[in-house]
């Protein structure tokens, strides 16, 4: 299966496992930048990965 370069909202909520709402709120804090495709909102993969790599790391397993 190939890969795709831009997630949806909801691919991309469930890869994080967090909610639609709290995707909305990083989104909207410019942590996680979007494109606009008519009204859909898409988030490139590496951008994704950007922002994962750029989350604080923890010791802590919960």
């Amino acid at each position: 299966m190939q890969e795709t370069s831009a997630l949806s909202i909801a691919q991309t909520a469930r890869l994080l496992g967090i909610g639609r709402s709290t995707l909305y709120c990083i989104i909207k804090e410019g942590r996680l930048p979007v494109r606009k495709l008519g009204k859909r909102t898409l988030i490139l993969r590496r951008d994704l990965e950007h922002f994962i790599a750029s989350l604080p790391t923890s010791t802590d397993p919960d």
